[in-house]
């Protein structure tokens, strides 16, 4: 399982805001255009932007997002701030360009999925030789 925490650790990522470590990120979302991201981000999704007014928080709010992460150096608005702050929306922030970013947020739910199946796998031939 990929948590909000464990892609900070794995991807470097700075916290901006970091109200629900422990949430699971289950998709992912790139996009700048607010409205077209209400009506496309899931509830879970990573969402990667360049967009960094108050109405980002609003939105992750509206699509329950599990994080925000500025991409390409930007930073948002201290309203932005202020907005996730008051409704515990966890915001990040990287260098990187918003095509790389999704690349390596997709390795690491890759990654994590591949280590979830590996512990499911090994706590069922633990049961099973046990039986025997």
């Amino acid at each position: 399982m990929l948590t909000v925490e464990k892609l900070v650790e794995m991807l470097g990522l700075g916290v901006i805001e970091l109200a629900e470590g422990d949430r699971e990120i289950t998709g992912g979302y790139a996009g700048d255009l607010l409205s077209w991201v209400m009506g496309r981000a899931n509830a879970g999704d990573a969402w990667v932007t360049i967009m960094t007014n108050m109405n980002v928080a609003a939105v992750a709010q509206l699509t329950d997002v599990a994080c925000v992460v500025f991409a390409e150096g930007v930073t948002p608005d201290k309203e932005a701030v202020d907005k996730a702050k008051l409704h515990g929306i966890n915001l990040l922030g990287s260098p990187k360009g918003v095509f790389e970013l999704c690349g390596e947020i997709a390795s690491c739910m890759k990654a994590c999925s591949c280590e979830a199946a590996h512990e499911e796998a090994s706590a069922y031939s633990e049961g099973t030789e046990e039986r025997n």
